[in-house]
């Protein structure tokens, strides 16, 4: 009896182990689920809000034209509490939309005014915002946009959504003065069924451009794994590669809205007049088969999508039937009423459950439409040998300099290219564009047109020159820095005023005003002096990192001369400078901070040290906050010079706080 009873107690003990193990193992497996859009009248959920990012066709328009206004009019007309971004460096792009119309122009823009697809991604993150809209600024947009978006905030997954434009080439619309209703050409109101059904016989589909619209839930979530690359906005390959790196990555659910909203782009001609763009034709500036190129060049070399690209036929496809949205698989005949999730495999598999088959209904119109997505993308996918600018030197110099015919040069080679861009980014935040960019070296350059940088490559540059050895003291050093003077004399016979800065120079202001203000026939420069007293025109103490020269006679003269010392001698070009303009030994000194070159009786002007420190001055480099304390001297300029190798200067830069640029992400950071 008692060896029966010990007996129960082990098959007790032993079924409560296996519904235990039966628990844990149900916990372990992946998931099916049924997500179905909850109601917002439900927990007291509230709509969404949405934000509609894009930017203008033409970077220096300073008003809309009638398409884009058109355009924007119908994007606010959606709702009262839409919110529209316009990337532009125009600040009064936007007056005549209102005050639900922003201008953003902190985001990275090429010299041109084109903005970085990747950079106005990164900023649409720091909207408050439940929702991100991008679309092409011509594109109209109808009310069916907010009920798909309102229908897919209330899943509950993550997800990102494409809508493929439809060309119009016929449109005999416009809203009224309020921008609320849409009217007809003899200013009749028309209702939103009649416009579409009008509409439908006037367009067709445009699935195999990049024009796309796309929105996505949840800013915080990424879009994709890996880095978005620097693709230039609206110039092709960039929406078609971030909706393959999407479905690669299956951080969200990808499907296809194109039957539920309404993108209308209006394909009708406009009249196009003649402009001028900083002394150059519209016409050569529009000219930009290189902006495509060089997206057709990243698109090829980042990402999967040279090697795996996506079918958009096999998508899934949201539909609006009689008010209810469904979710299709095209590959199959049949339309589904929710997705389902399956672990972390979910894609474009559809509940296959006998108690829904009476919601299904037939998907053979939807198969039946004329719609071609299979067009490939990858025959537009190129990798250049060679990206160039079709600029020459001279049409480059009018494009960037500023009204006073005056430029910031650099030069720079590939292993400075961080460096480069860091004082890129701090010139943009400064406003100051009329900077131009010498690459002593053919990768230099091709990171440059990549970045949008006013470039140009110097063939006269040292070849075979090791650009991670090449710092203060070393022979390419001494040979690199000749190209300098070199390119400043050359600039400066063109007739523009030059301000030479080295890429480690950080800038706190724009130096150009008071640099400027000392006139012709004066050459200022900055002083390489490290004792804190006495004169600052020692000899040799002139920094060739640091100067400005006006283009008139004696400047151009006597940097003339200094090019040919240079040539002549066994060193860098700082010492010519000295020797030429100070005399050797200083015997042109004329009091502690200037001197006079007595052939071309040209001034040179050393720079108070204050204002324009070297990286020996006060140990600022030392102080524990380096930026305080030079804004406390009233620090214009810092040198990040008086440091040997390239790695400690660029580490000291980086965490002195005095860095702009995000290595990894190819982008200015965004404060």
């Amino acid at each position: 009896m008692k060896g029966m009873q010990m007996g129960l107690w082990w098959v007790w003990v032993y079924g409560f182990l296996l519904i235990g193990l039966s628990l844990y193992a149900t916990q372990r497996l992946p998931s099916f689920k049924l997500t179905r859009p909850q109601n917002f009248n439900h927990k007291g959920l509230s709509p969404p809000t949405i934000t509609i990012f894009s930017a203008p066709t033409d970077p220096f328009a300073a008003s809309a034209d009638s398409k884009q206004s058109l355009a924007i009019r119908s994007w606010l007309a959606l709702s009262p509490q839409i919110i529209v971004v316009l990337f532009t460096q125009q600040p009064s792009f936007a007056s005549a939309f209102g005050s639900r119309v922003l201008v953003d122009s902190t985001i990275d823009f090429t010299f041109l005014g084109t903005p970085f697809f990747h950079s106005m991604l990164e900023k649409s993150r720091l909207f408050t915002t439940d929702i991100a809209v991008f679309v092409d600024p011509q594109t109209v947009l109808l009310p069916d946009l907010i009920s798909t978006l309102n229908y897919a905030h209330k899943l509950d997954r993550d997800w990102l959504l494409v809508a493929s434009l439809r060309n119009v080439s016929y449109f005999p619309f416009h809203l009224d003065d309020a921008g609320e209703h849409w009217l007809r050409e003899d200013g009749q109101r028309v209702r939103r069924q009649e416009l579409q059904e009008i509409l439908g016989h006037h367009w067709e589909w445009n699935h195999c451009e990049d024009r796309m619209l796309m929105a996505w839930n949840n800013r915080n979530l990424p879009l994709h794994n890996g880095v978005l690359p620097p693709f230039l906005y609206g110039k092709g390959i960039h929406n078609h590669w971030v909706v393959n790196e999407a479905v690669s990555s299956e951080l969200r659910l990808v499907f296809d809205a194109s039957w539920t909203i309404s993108c209308l782009s209006l394909n009708y001609p406009e009249h196009w007049s003649e402009l001028s763009v900083r002394g150059s034709s519209v016409l050569e500036i529009e000219n930009r088969r290189w902006e495509e190129g060089g997206n057709s060049h990243l698109g090829a070399l980042y990402g999967s999508m040279f090697f795996r690209e996506i079918n958009y036929s096999g998508l899934v496809n949201l539909l609006n039937c009689e008010g209810q949205y469904l979710f299709a698989d095209r590959t199959e005949d049949s339309v589904y009423p929710s997705v389902c999730q399956t672990g972390s495999g979910w894609t474009r598999r559809v509940l296959r459950s006998c108690t829904q088959r009476k919601r299904m209904v037939s998907a053979e119109n939807v198969k039946s439409q004329n719609r071609t997505l299979n067009c490939s993308m990858r025959d537009k996918l190129k990798i250049s040998e060679s990206l160039d600018f079709p600029f020459s030197l001279v049409s480059l110099l009018s494009i960037t300099a500023d009204e006073n015919k005056t430029l910031v040069l650099a030069v720079a080679g590939y292993s400075y290219k961080d460096m480069l861009m860091s004082w890129v980014c701090r010139l943009h935040q400064l406003r100051v564009t009329n900077f131009i960019i010498c690459a002593l070296d053919q990768e230099t350059y091709q990171f440059s047109v990549l970045q949008g940088l006013p470039v140009f490559h110097d063939p006269s540059a040292p070849r075979n020159i090791s650009f991670n050895d090449c710092h203060f003291g070393t022979t390419c050093f001494q040979r690199v820095t000749k190209v300098k003077s070199r390119m400043v004399w050359k600039i400066l016979k063109l007739g523009y005023n030059v301000l030479l800065s080295d890429v480690d120079v950080y800038w706190f202001g724009n130096p150009l005003p008071l640099l400027y203000s000392f006139g012709p026939g004066v050459l200022v420069a900055q002083s390489d002096e490290y004792n804190y007293t006495g004169p600052v025109n020692l000899p040799r103490r002139l920094n060739s990192g640091f100067y400005f020269a006006r283009s008139d006679a004696s400047s151009v003269a006597a940097m003339e001369k200094v090019v040919k010392h240079a040539a002549r001698s066994n060193l860098s070009e700082q010492p010519s400078f000295y020797d030429t303009l100070c005399g050797e030994g200083g015997s042109y000194r004329i009091s502690d901070n200037r001197c006079v070159e007595p052939e071309t009786n040209l001034t040179i002007h050393f720079l108070d040290r204050n204002l324009f420190p070297n990286g020996a001055y006060l140990n600022l480099w030392q102080k524990k906050n380096v930026k305080k304390a030079c804004m406390k001297k009233g620090c214009l300029i810092l040198h990040n010079n008086w440091i040997s190798g390239r790695v400690k200067k660029l580490e000291r830069q980086v965490v002195s706080g005095l860095w702009e640029y995000d290595i990894s992400r190819r982008m200015c950071l965004q404060r």
